[in-house]
């Protein structure tokens, strides 16, 4: 209960001293407080449309092809209307659907660990596991054998059931 009224008023008062959001009633159109969606001006798929655009700063020939674009499109050239939309937007949409060359630094990294990963099992094998348990000898594995038959262990369903004492060799 004292958790539920602490966090009601951290949440009042954090209303109250942030200011107005993206989509409040009381924001402004040119407010210098707006939070855009967009991380470092880079547009996304999911929202291509920025509130902003993307050079905020513009130098005098930036500033000259603004003008120019408030007249008639058709007596600007290709080159200025590219101009134009890189003013604008950051990349285009076959820029941002192009695929990157990632996949190859993880795919390089995950072979790098499994290697290292590799490295070590061996190491361990060579330098730290005992080369081979005397227990799994083929003598001792004979000889435990033979101690389980001489002392007759589980004769009605186990090893001394299917032994034949008499003739030394397993029953057929």
């Amino acid at each position: 209960m004292f958790s539920r009224a602490a966090w009601s008023l951290v949440m009042r008062t954090g209303l109250r001293t942030r200011g107005t959001g993206t989509h409040s009633p009381g924001d402004a159109a040119g407010s210098q407080r707006r939070m855009t969606p967009y991380v470092d001006c880079y547009a996304q798929r999911s929202y291509p449309m920025p509130d902003e655009p993307f050079c905020t700063e513009l130098s005098e020939e930036q500033r000259a092809l603004k003008e120019k674009e408030k007249g008639s499109w058709t007596q600007l050239s290709q080159a200025e209307k590219v101009a134009l939309y890189r003013l604008q937007f950051h990349e285009t949409f076959a820029e941002m659907n192009h695929r990157s060359n990632e996949w190859k630094t993880v795919m390089g990294c995950v072979f790098f660990f499994i290697g290292f990963t590799a490295l070590v099992i061996w190491w361990q094998r060579v330098y730290v596991f005992p080369k081979k348990v005397v227990t799994l000898t083929e003598e001792r594995k004979a000889q435990q054998l033979q101690r389980l038959l001489d002392m007759k262990s589980n004769p009605i369903q186990g090893l001394a059931a299917h032994w034949d004492y008499e003739k030394k060799e397993w029953k057929k």
